[in-house]
């Protein structure tokens, strides 16, 4: 029992920590990254469909993005919604390949980034801790209805925390990563 309640806290803690992945792919480096425009959706005949769906997102080179969408009276909503989006991109059209210039960083934007990373960052240690309280209260009931021992329980506790420990390195890991690649110019 005590196994199966360690190994739904091991899943769900790298659950929280593949996220807080997520959330760092959409904070911007001076880098042109694909992902980066993942959060970004298009109206496509009345539905908000994400980007990669209506065409090809790639690299043209370190600092420029290229969409080439498949349908040409897609263009103008593509670019809107690149616009739309709160990343401070502007798009350039030519045709129908639409290229997205990524701007340098100024110092004030990268602290501003690395601020909104830490956050992301404080947000998972959370999760992963709010998941460990879970597990915990889960122990004390098994404890209360005689389903394991007193031994068994601060063993299990004491197995838990480890886990803990290591998705809260995880997550600082992560967070080392993504303020030194930031801050590279």
């Amino acid at each position: 029992m005590i196994e199966d309640l360690k190994k739904d806290a091991e899943v769900r803690m790298t659950k929280s920590v593949e996220s807080l992945g997520g959330a760092f792919n959409k904070i911007r480096t001076g880098r042109a990254h694909p992902s980066l425009l993942d959060g970004v959706t298009v109206s496509y005949y009345g539905v908000d469909t994400p980007l990669n769906q209506v065409g090809n997102v790639n690299v043209l080179d370190a600092r420029t993005l290229s969409i080439s969408v498949w349908e040409k009276n897609l263009v103008p909503e593509v670019e809107k919604a690149i616009m739309k989006s709160d990343l401070g991109l502007n798009p350039v059209t030519t045709g129908e390949l639409i290229r997205v210039p990524m701007p340098p960083l100024t110092e004030e934007t990268r602290k501003g980034f690395i601020k909104q990373a830490k956050t992301e960052a404080e947000n998972a240690r959370i999760a992963i801790r709010n998941i460990r309280r879970d597990v915990l209260s889960d122990v004390k009931e098994l404890l209360k209805e005689k389903g394991i021992s007193e031994d068994d329980e601060r063993k299990a506790q004491d197995n838990i925390q480890k886990i803990t420990d290591k998705y809260i390195q995880q997550v600082d890991q992560l967070l080392s990563v993504k303020e030194v690649d930031l801050m590279e110019i």
